[in-house]
C-alpha cells in the first residue's frame, strides 16, 4: 500500500477517518491524499468551467484551501507526506475519479451513524462511492484511538466472482498481521447443510496463500444480522464485505445495498468491489 485517500467535508466524522488514515500511513509508509469536493449549483458550475470567476466561489475555495493547510499542520500528520486538493465536482464522482488519477490503494471515509450509507460529504451517497470505486473503501463510524485489525471478519458466499476482491482482502490483512475469520451466513431463505457450506469454503480458499485464518458458518435470520452478530460474538476489529459494481452489494446481499449493516455496525467496515 502506497497511497491512501481521505475525502473530507471538515466534519467530525471526516476527521475520525483522517485519524485512522494517518495511523495507516505511519504503519505502511504511505502517502496521504486529502480531498475536498465542492458541489456547486449547475449554473455556477457551468460558469466556473467556462473560466468565469464568481467571487463567492473564489472566496469559498480560498477558505477551503486554508482549512486544508490547517489540516496538514496538525500534529497527527507530522512526518507523513500529505497532498491536499479541492475540486468543484459532485462528491462521489470526484472521489472515484481522483482516486484513479492518483493510483490510490485505499479510500478511508467517515460515515454518520444516524444515516449509515445515506449522507456523506455534502449530501453525497456513500453507496455510489462504494459501488463505483475500484479500490477498497474503509468506512469509519466512530473515533478509533488505535486502529487495529487483529480480528478481521470477511463475510461472503465464496463464489468464484469473489476471487479478485478476496486477494485484495488478503493483502490488506497481511499489513496488520490479522487473523482472518471467514464466515458464510446461513439463512432460512438460503440454507446450506453444514457439510456443503464447509466444502464450498474449503474449495474456494485452496488457490490462495492465506495468513492465519479460521472458517465459520453462522446461522441467522438474514445476512446482515448474521454478520453483525458474528462480529459481536468474536469481538471483531473490522468487518469486510464484497460489493458489486452494478447492483451494490453482491447477490450475497440479494442484489441490494444493505444499509442496516453499516448503520448498525459500530466497527469499521471495509468494502471490496467485485
Amino acid at each position: 500500500m502506497k497511497r491512501i485517500l481521505v475525502p473530507t467535508d471538515f466534519s467530525d466524522h471526516a476527521h475520525y477517518a483522517l485519524e485512522v488514515a494517518a495511523q495507516l500511513c505511519r504503519k505502511t509508509g504511505s502517502e496521504l491524499f486529502i480531498l475536498n469536493l465542492l458541489d456547486l449549483p449547475t449554473h455556477m458550475n457551468d460558469a466556473v468551467n467556462s473560466g468565469v470567476n464568481i467571487p463567492e466561489v473564489m472566496l469559498f475555495l480560498k477558505k477551503t484551501d486554508d482549512r486544508l493547510e490547517d489540516l496538514k499542520d496538525e500534529a497527527l500528520l507530522e512526518g507523513i507526506k500529505v497532498t491536499t486538493a479541492t475540486r468543484i465536482e459532485k462528491a462521489f464522482e470526484g472521489i472515484v475519479s481522483y482516486s484513479k488519477e492518483h493510483a490510490v490503494d485505499l479510500i478511508v471515509m467517515g460515515s454518520h451513524g444516524a444515516s449509515g450509507f445515506q449522507e456523506l460529504l455534502i449530501g453525497s451517497n456513500t453507496e455510489k462511492i462504494v459501488r463505483t470505486s475500484d479500490v477498497p473503501v474503509l468506512v469509519i463510524k466512530n473515533r478509533v484511538d488505535t486502529f487495529t485489525a487483529n480480528k478481521f471478519v470477511f463475510a461472503s458466499d465464496f463464489s468464484s466472482e469473489i476471487r479478485k476482491p478476496f486477494q485484495k482482502l488478503i493483502e490488506l490483512a497481511g499489513i496488520f498481521d490479522a487473523e482472518l475469520h471467514l464466515v458464510m451466513i446461513n439463512t432460512p431463505n438460503s440454507f446450506k447443510p453444514t457439510h456443503v457450506a464447509e466444502d464450498i469454503m474449503k474449495n474456494f480458499i485452496k488457490e490462495f496463500s492465506l495468513p492465519k485464518h479460521q472458517l465459520h458458518i453462522y446461522n441467522d435470520t438474514n445476512v446482515e444480522k448474521g454478520i453483525l452478530n458474528f462480529a459481536n460474538k468474536i469481538d471483531a476489529d473490522v468487518i469486510g464485505v464484497s460489493t458489486h459494481g452494478r447492483t451494490g452489494f453482491a447477490h450475497f446481499f440479494n442484489g441490494s445495498i444493505s444499509e442496516d449493516l453499516v448503520n448498525h455496525a459500530v466497527r469499521p467496515v471495509v468494502t471490496f468491489k467485485i
